[in-house]
This record gives C-alpha cells, sequence and structure tokens, in this order.
C-alpha cells in the first residue's frame, strides 16, 4: 500500500426520507481498490429522481456517481498513484465474464455501480456523496488534464461519457443531419459534440432556457424535417416516435433516455427495411468513452462554456439543497465534501 489512509471520512447516507451526514469508517484497502479524496461532484438527474421517488434504488446508500478527486491511497496491484487526480467509471466490471470478453462490460454479468449500491453491503463507500469513495478492481480510471476545472471533469463521469457512447452508435456525424432529443446536460454535450463533428444539429425540449442554452453549444431550434441521425435522451415515447418518423433513407435513431417503464412503441417492420433504418439503443458505456470523455472536454473548453452549466458547491453537511433542481440557466447543482 502507497500511504496509510484515514479510518474514518464523513458521508452523506440516503436513507429513504432524507440524507444524513454521518461519520464512516474506511475499510483497509484490498488488492486493486483504490481510495479517492472527493474534490467535488456534481448531481446527475437520475440521483434527483431516486431522492424523489421516482426511480427505486438501493435503500440506505451513498449515492453519486459524478464526480472528480485526488487518490490518496491503494491496495496492492492497482497500477494508480497516489496525487493522481481522477474520474472514474459509473459500472464495475468482473472482466471474466461471457459479456465483459465480448466488449459489453457496461452490461457484466455481475456489473456494480458507483452510487448504486447499499449501504449495508460489502461496498458501502460506493457513492461520490462522501468525503472519500473506494473504487474496487474493475473500475475504470481516467487522469484529468490540468487545464481542467472540477466542475467541468466531474459530469464526465455519466453524462459526457455516455455521450459518447451514443455518439459511437450513431456512426458518422460530418455533414449529417443530427436531431438530438431533450437539452439536459447529455443533450446539451450531444449538441456540442455533433456540432464539433460538423453536423448541422437540431434541438427539441420543450424547456425554453435548454433551448437558448442549445444555441449557445451549436445547435438550433428544430425544422420539423428530415434527419439522418436521431439520439433521444428524454425517454419520451412520443419524442421516440417523432425522432423515428422523422429518419430519412439509411437513418439511424440511437435511443439512450428510455431507462425506465413506459409506453410501447409501434414500429412497422416494412418501413424499417424500405428505409434502411436502423434502431439502436445505449445504456452505459465502456471504459474507452470515458477516456474520450476528458478528451473531448478538455479539446473544447475554450469553446463552450462547460463549467457555467454547474451550480458553485455546497458543503456535505448543505447537501439536501444541492439534491433539486438546478436553477434556470443551469445543468447541474454540486457538492464539494
Amino acid at each position: 500500500m502507497d500511504q496509510i489512509p484515514p479510518r474514518v471520512t464523513a458521508a452523506a447516507v440516503w436513507t429513504g426520507s432524507g440524507v444524513d451526514v454521518r461519520n464512516v469508517p474506511i475499510p483497509e484497502l484490498d488488492a486493486g481498490e483504490v481510495l479517492v479524496r472527493v474534490r467535488l461532484a456534481t448531481v446527475c438527474g437520475s440521483d434527483l429522481h431516486t431522492v424523489m421517488g421516482r426511480r427505486s434504488a438501493a435503500c440506505p446508500s451513498v449515492l453519486g456517481h459524478e464526480a472528480v478527486g485526488d487518490i490518496v491511497a491503494t491496495g496492492p496491484d492497482t497500477g494508480a498513484e497516489v496525487g493522481q487526480r481522477v474520474i472514474w467509471s459509473v459500472t464495475v466490471a468482473c472482466g471474466e465474464c461471457p459479456r465483459c470478453r465480448s466488449g459489453l462490460t457496461a452490461k457484466c454479468l455481475s456489473v456494480r455501480k458507483v452510487g448504486h449500491e447499499p449501504f449495508d453491503g460489502d461496498w458501502p463507500l460506493s457513492g461520490s456523496y462522501a468525503a472519500h469513495v473506494v473504487l474496487p478492481r474493475g473500475t475504470t480510471i481516467a487522469v484529468v488534464p490540468d487545464t481542467l476545472p472540477d466542475a467541468v471533469a466531474a459530469p464526465a463521469a455519466c453524462a459526457t461519457a455516455t455521450v459518447m457512447a451514443t455518439l459511437e452508435a450513431a456512426g458518422e456525424l460530418t455533414g449529417r443531419r443530427v436531431l438530438i432529443g431533450g437539452a439536459g446536460m447529455l443533450g446539451l454535450t450531444a449538441v456540442a459534440a455533433c456540432a464539433t463533428a460538423g453536423a448541422d444539429v437540431q434541438v427539441v425540449d420543450r424547456n425554453a432556457d435548454r433551448m437558448e442554452l442549445a444555441t449557445r453549444f451549436g445547435g438550433r431550434t428544430s425544422d420539423g424535417g428530415p434527419v439522418d441521425v436521431a439520439i433521444d435522451y428524454t425517454g419520451s415515447c412520443a419524442a421516440v416516435a417523432d425522432a423515428l418518423g422523422r429518419l430519412d433513407i439509411g437513418g439511424t435513431l440511437v435511443l439512450a433516455g428510455s431507462v425506465t417503464p413506459g409506453p410501447s412503441l409501434a414500429v412497422d417492420p416494412e418501413t424499417v427495411v424500405r428505409r434502411w433504418l436502423t434502431i439502436t439503443g445505449v445504456h452505459n458505456y465502456e471504459p474507452r468513452h470515458l477516456h474520450r470523455a476528458v478528451k473531448f472536454l478538455d479539446e473544447t473548453r475554450e469553446h463552450y462554456p462547460w463549467e457555467a452549466l454547474v451550480v458553485p458547491p455546497v458543503e456535505l453537511k448543505q447537501i439536501a439543497s444541492a439534491l433539486n433542481p438546478p436553477p434556470p440557466g443551469k445543468l447541474r447543482t454540486a457538492i464539494c465534501p
């Protein structure tokens, strides 16, 4: 072990009715494990859905899966270095099951997830709403360059990396007509990434403030015409149906927002065949997408106002105030444990 870690840390434990900030023991690190001191954590929309009762989650648990921090200690055989500023993947894969061996580690048969594990289980410090988080073997870790502010780096662990996966599924973007459904953090990131790739990017969102943001990140209001690529982050059946209906010959529809049960969507197989359409889904992401996310944010940090999307962080003891939707013009609240 490179360094003796602290024995106790502060963690915000989700109890089902609120968060309880308490002192929590830090376990001894096993082989492949890394202890990170959290510098800043952003609040993903899925965690807001959890605390609002719209999404089931382990309870009690330490939530939080978008964060940046400093490695302060490592167990044997990690490859990580104390002192590195890093972000880490949401999923933790075994690396050995058939899905992992086929390249689908995000759907590992025994997948565990940062910020999703029970506090009373064998990985209590799994979430980023804490002063320290333990990263088990199988967690992808990406080093953050000094040029990237904490508030820009933290969302990369979920929003930006997921977008990188959806763009890979979408295929070639240069010169293509792209429709982005939803202008939250994922949608806005996709707008910027598609615009950077040379696409003509149209955006649909019912929120006027988010539509205004979309124009600052390379998008424009949808004209209702045909598109080559449609990417949906809304999860709305109506939005997905509209996007599917707008695909031109050879078009591709990528679904990333449909992560909760909803109404079925009618798909005409003859239309799919005759129009050479592709419909695909993306859930979570692979290690390469996390590294691409960091690279993309660093390359575009002077072109797009990423940091302006995040509310100034509050202390961990004030976390309850951060577990609310961000104000107009912002897409993430933040915590500085």
